[in-house]
């Protein structure tokens, strides 16, 4: 089994707050985009995390190179 490298990044995307839950495991990258609404407390973006990440239907969108040039579109 390889390494797999997880990342979850929370920003303001007009008018809601978003995250985007990034793996990469095998040299492909998959991404999960979630809709938070209002801004969420640390500990909330947490226990989302800890219950949902497994669920998450993460879609890969494009082998990378060295996990450079890739873009996130939605």
């Amino acid at each position: 089994m390889g390494k797999i490298v997880g990342k979850l990044s929370v920003f303001f995307e007009d008018p809601f707050w978003v995250g985007v839950f990034e793996r990469v495991e095998d040299g492909k990258l998959s991404v999960a985009k979630v809709t938070f609404g209002a801004e969420p407390k640390d500990n909330e973006v947490y226990l989302f995390a800890l219950k949902h990440y497994y669920d998450l239907k993460n879609t890969i969108f494009k082998m990378c190179l060295n996990n450079k040039n890739c873009y996130i579109t939605y």
